[in-house]
């Protein structure tokens, strides 16, 4: 049943508490043991009153006055142990949610872009989030509470039989028809449960779309279109949730009345038991207590058993990004990169994307040291596919890629990366300050270094002269400055990082002339001394380039300098031609 792994998954997450997971067991069997003899007291008590008239007034002070203080030493020490209980789990219970989501939010960011290109960063952060604190309720209401239920019912229910085997078997009997009855409404309702989860789920996607692009949302009209599609998939997660509370409203009302019919059953049976001589009133009287203190807790496990079973598809997802692999594994014991010269060569390399269509095709190229080489081609034709892989984003499945005669995939991805320089066509800038987009580059760099580094990149000047300098929050996607401004910081990154090897991936593509002017300044500066891989469809910003790779349907159909393509009057003297053409 998925319900219960998914339940032992979460608390096998515990192993590395063992020690105060260990502890809050043994809290639990005392608060479970002592409740147990809660009731039986009570029944001695009523035992000794019934034989009052018998008794000297001496021995019934003495006994009751010893059952009194073995009472009082029993109420006394399961509150210590509740105490205990309950302190150590909130902390437990705190502790383990927030490293659930280090090691979710760890293990997320060094999936590669296969797994993000299909999971939706807004469902992934509700996946975090709902699952962390799934995990924190389980722990804390197990520990809590729900341990203690299970010892009473698995191991002291059992014992009553030493009691009076009689009432025993009647008590254990109806329990296990209540918890029949309950396991069968949980395996009826799963799968119902499953579904509304996955609705709710593309509730929070769909509301994450818009709001991350209401701009848009407004431009276009779309706000009513947006707002009726949000109601139609409530309605949806209505329509898969109310059968399953209305299963669970049942559950509710049979526990209810599982209380009141057990102890009808027990007074009625144990009268029948007194009048044989087969029980006494004290054995009734704690068979009515150990009932209800049965069906209390059994009447808590259910509401624990209803939320638990609301929360696992929640968990499920949390494990099944827990459980992604990465398609780019690393070797045991691989080693750091050492880049000493930085040659890259491509060796007949060859991909297919996961749906099977195929982006490069025996891909075979040499850059040498302080090279700059620019990939073109029209949209498609695998540019930027061929850098993803140079950064190991993906693998090929035929050929190898290598960085001074070592294959990418014979050392570590952190160590690879951390050779590379990526200047994006969008700056990609954090909701931080100036100053933490720009330490994403080196962690440790001074205010001398980030500045000389701004200074080459020709960002000093626009950055003095906002609100805080280089504290001043750029916005959500750098959305307070131009599009120059971003790419700028962006150059001057990549200069603090101060890689051997750089990919300029349509770095001025999505700037205007005059912009383009000083960033392109600012790029020659960061390409000095560095193996240096352009993608551009402007052509006019390649002319300088050592080598071009002109890129058709996955395969490289041409390669030179530009003047030698031009001469050549091939695909990329087309190119060239049709970009120099007015339009007509």
């Amino acid at each position: 049943m998925v319900f219960l792994r998914t339940y032992l998954r979460a608390l096998g997450t515990l192993r590395q508490h063992s020690w105060i997971a260990a502890m809050l067991v043994l809290a639990n069997l005392v608060v479970a043991g002592l409740q147990f003899v809660d009731p039986l007291l009570f029944g001695r008590v009523i035992e000794l009153l019934t034989r009052s008239s018998t008794m000297t007034t001496d021995q019934l002070w003495q006994e009751g006055g010893t059952l009194l203080g073995i009472w009082a030493a029993v109420g006394i020490a399961g509150i210590g142990a509740s105490i205990v209980s309950t302190l150590h789990a909130e902390r437990m219970a705190h502790r383990m949610r927030l490293m659930a989501m280090a090691r979710y939010f760890g293990h997320v960011l060094h999936l590669p872009p296969e797994f993000h290109g299909d999971a939706h960063s807004g469902r992934l952060v509700k996946t975090m989030i709902g699952g962390a604190d799934s995990l924190f309720w389980l722990w804390l209401s197990f520990f809590r509470d729900q341990l203690a239920t299970f010892v009473a019912a698995i191991v002291l229910l059992p014992l009553t039989v030493f009691l009076n085997w009689r009432l025993a078997l009647l008590l254990i009997a109806l329990t296990l028809l209540f918890c029949i009855a309950t396991v069968l409404v949980i395996t009826h309702t799963e799968e119902g449960q499953a579904r509304a989860q996955r609705w709710q789920i593309q509730l929070a996607g769909t509301a994450q779309d818009a709001l991350a692009n209401v701009i848009v949302m407004q431009s276009f009209t779309r706000l009513a279109a947006e707002q009726s599609l949000f109601r139609e998939i409530v309605q949806k997660v209505i329509q898969h949730q109310f059968p399953v509370l209305n299963w669970w409203a049942v559950v509710g009302v049979m526990t209810r009345a599982a209380c009141t019919i057990t102890v009808i059953a027990i007074v009625v049976y144990g009268t029948v038991l007194h009048l044989r001589g087969q029980a006494t009133v004290g054995e009734i009287v704690s068979f009515m207590g150990l009932a209800t203190l049965l069906i209390n807790r059994l009447d808590s496990a259910m509401i624990f058993l209803a939320r638990l079973f609301s929360e696992v598809p929640g968990l499920n997802a949390f494990f099944a990004v827990l459980d992604a692999q990465s398609t780019v594994p690393e070797k045991p014991s691989a080693p750091a990169l050492s880049v000493q010269r930085g040659e890259v060569a491509f060796e007949q390399v060859g991909f297919r994307y996961p749906s099977g269509e195929r982006v490069l095709a025996d891909v075979t190229f040499t850059a040498a040291p302080g090279s700059v080489v620019a990939l073109v081609g029209h949209t498609g034709a695998g540019k930027s596919t061929a850098m993803a892989l140079l950064q190991r984003m993906w693998d090929p499945q035929h050929g190898r890629i290598a960085i001074d005669g070592h294959d990418l995939r014979d050392v570590t991805v952190e160590s690879l990366r951390r050779n590379i320089g990526v200047v994006f066509q969008e700056a990609m800038l954090l909701n931080r300050t100036i100053r933490e987009n720009l330490l994403i580059g080196k962690p440790d760099a001074t205010q001398a270094e980030l500045e000389a580094a701004c200074i080459v990149a020709d960002a000093h000047e626009f950055i003095i002269r906002q609100s805080d300098g280089y504290n001043t929050m750029v916005g959500e996607r750098g959305a307070s400055l131009s599009g120059g401004q971003r790419q700028r910081l962006a150059i001057a990154r990549a200069l603090l990082k101060d890689p051997p090897i750089l990919v300029l991936d349509e770095a001025t593509s999505a700037l205007d002339a005059a912009t383009e002017a000083r960033v392109a300044s600012a790029l020659r500066r960061l390409m000095a001394g560095r193996t240096t891989f352009i993608i551009a469809h402007r052509l006019s910003t390649v002319r300088d380039a050592d080598q071009i790779l002109v890129f058709e349907h996955g395969h490289i159909v041409e390669r030179g300098s530009f003047a030698e393509l031009v001469a050549q009057g091939g695909p990329f003297a087309s190119l060239v031609a049709t970009q120099l053409t007015p339009a007509q």
